[in-house]
């Protein structure tokens, strides 16, 4: 029973952080206030359905969707280059892929803005080669580009700790069996690994998703994603019901995602893939 002591800590700031922020999002989304007193209404959600709201939902969707395919296809072959090297290497090599995480979020991003704008880095290079400059900086281009190297880690980690956790015997095995390298990768090696590969799709898409500091900085205002968006909302217009409107129906489409990753998770995790 003295044991249980130890949770309330936890259930505390759970209830602040979390029950208290959603309660006050559900109540902001499906509340007006007028001047007979608070009232229900479905009008803030039926808003975001405008052409102009719409189009920056499905362009922040896309964009997340193309930061997410272009990391898994550098993030696994990433994780499956470290988990094939001994131990002490991999380790070495794994922590230098982690380092530039420990660098502040805001700074990595603006480093980003010095490379791809004029008289950056890039453009010296191509000046260098007599070749035309490259106007990347404000730029769709631009704005995947800071998704996918602050995000790769999120994708190379989960599928790296799967891979170095799976049983060597079993490759040792069909390679006995004379199974060459692709099929050994393309049977054991890549489905034995889906929960990893499933895991950094979530923590890959999630955050592309509801970005704003990568849109606002190298995008330059032009590209606004949903999550500047809810920016303006809350911090500029002040509309605090159609903000709390945009967090709830973006919440949604981030639980829909979820649980279908977590079936095809369990799928593979029962065997459906043989």
């Amino acid at each position: 029973m003295r044991r249980t002591y130890y949770a309330y800590p936890y259930l505390v700031w759970m209830a602040i952080f979390i029950v208290v922020p959603l309660f006050l999002l559900l109540f902001y989304t499906f509340t007006v206030t007028t001047e007979e007193g608070i009232r229900f209404t479905l009008q803030h959600i039926n808003r975001i359905w405008e052409p102009i709201y719409l189009t920056v939902l499905l362009r922040s969707i896309l964009l997340a969707l193309i930061c997410t395919v272009i990391c898994l296809l550098i993030g696994y072959p990433v994780a499956l280059i470290l988990s094939g090297k001994e131990y002490s290497q991999n380790k070495i090599l794994a922590l230098l892929f982690v380092i530039p995480m420990w660098i502040n979020f805001l700074v990595r991003t603006y480093a980003w803005m010095n490379l791809l704008g004029k008289n950056g880095v890039i453009d010296m290079v191509m000046n260098f080669l007599h070749l035309p400059s490259l106007q990347l900086l404000y730029t769709d281009y631009a704005v995947v580009l800071g998704m996918v190297y602050n995000f790769l880690p999120f994708m190379v980690l989960p599928i790296y700790s799967v891979l170095t956790k799976m049983d060597k015997s079993i490759i040792e095995a069909a390679q006995d069996l004379g199974a060459d390298y692709i099929t050994v990768l393309k049977r054991i090696i890549v489905p034995l690994s889906m929960p990893g590969v499933i895991s950094g799709i979530t923590m890959v898409f999630m955050p592309a998703v509801t970005t704003f500091i990568i849109s606002r900085l190298l995008g330059g205002g032009q590209y606004i994603l949903i999550g500047n968006l809810i920016e303006q909302q809350f911090i500029v217009v002040g509309d605090w019901h159609f903000g709390s409107a945009i967090s709830f129906v973006l919440t949604i489409i981030i639980l829909i995602t979820m649980g279908i990753m977590r079936k095809y998770d369990k799928d593979y995790e029962g065997g459906a893939i043989w």
